[in-house]
C-alpha cells in the first residue's frame, strides 16, 4: 500500500537535505540549482517547494542539523565533567578537533554568511539560527564552569565561535600557500584562558 503524502514528508525531507548537502559542500551554495537538488534526489521541484520555499530555508534546515551534532557532540564530551575554569579551552580543543571534519562545511557556511551579508531578509533569518548555536553553548558553559565565574557565558560562548571561525578561516588560507608552519593553537588557549581568570578574580 502506497505511503501517504503525510508518511513520505519526512523521506523526501530527508532526500532533499541529503542531496542539498552534497551538492553545496561540492560545488558551493551559489552554483547549485533547486533543479541539481531534485535531480540528485530523484524528486521534482514539486516536492522541493512543498517543502521550502527556497534555497536559503533549504540551507537554514541543514544549519539546525549541524548546529545539533555539534552541541550533542560537546555534551557527550563533557559529560561528568567537574567545573572549573579551564572549559573555555577544552571547548576550543573540541572545536579545534572538528576542524579537519567540518573543513567542507565551514566553507559553506562562509559562503552562505556573505550572501546573507548582501541580503538583509536572509541576514535576519541566518542570525536567529545562529543564536541556537550561541544559546546552547551558554547552556554547556553554565553547567560546567565555576559559579564564581564573573564571565558572562553569552559573551565567551561568542568568542569561542568567533576564535573557531576566524583560525579556521587563517588556516586554510595558510594552507593554500604552502606557507603554514604551525598553528599557534596553544596562544588561542592561552589567550581564552587568560580573559576567563581574569574576569574570576
Amino acid at each position: 500500500m502506497p505511503k501517504s503524502p503525510t508518511k513520505r514528508r519526512p523521506l523526501t525531507v530527508a532526500a532533499l537535505n541529503d542531496s542539498a548537502l552534497a551538492l553545496f559542500t561540492e560545488h558551493g551554495f551559489h552554483a547549485t540549482s533547486i533543479r541539481d537538488i531534485v535531480a540528485r534526489a530523484g524528486l521534482t521541484r514539486g516536492a522541493f517547494y512543498s517543502n521550502y520555499p527556497d534555497k536559503e530555508q533549504l540551507f537554514l534546515a541543514l544549519y539546525d542539523q549541524q548546529i545539533d551534532k555539534l552541541l550533542a557532540d560537546l555534551r557527550s564530551a563533557f559529560v561528568g565533567t567537574v567545573p572549573g575554569r579551564d572549559l573555555p579551552s577544552r571547548l576550543l580543543r573540541e572545536l579545534a578537533q572538528r576542524r579537519q571534519e567540518d573543513e567542507g562545511w565551514f566553507l559553506l557556511s562562509m559562503e552562505f554568511t556573505l550572501h546573507a551579508a548582501r541580503h538583509p531578509e536572509v541576514a535576519r533569518g541566518l542570525a536567529e539560527h545562529e543564536a541556537r548555536l550561541i544559546d546552547g553553548l551558554v547552556g554547556l558553559i553554565e553547567e560546567a564552569t565555576e559559579p564564581t565565574s564573573r564571565v558572562r557565558p553569552r559573551d565567551l560562548a561568542r568568542l569561542l565561535v568567533i576564535l573557531h571561525e576566524g583560525a579556521t578561516a587563517m588556516r586554510l588560507t595558510e594552507e593554500a600557500r604552502g606557507e603554514l608552519a604551525e598553528f599557534p593553537e596553544e596562544l588561542l588557549h592561552q589567550v581564552v584562558d587568560g580573559l576567563f581568570h581574569a574576569g574570576a578574580r
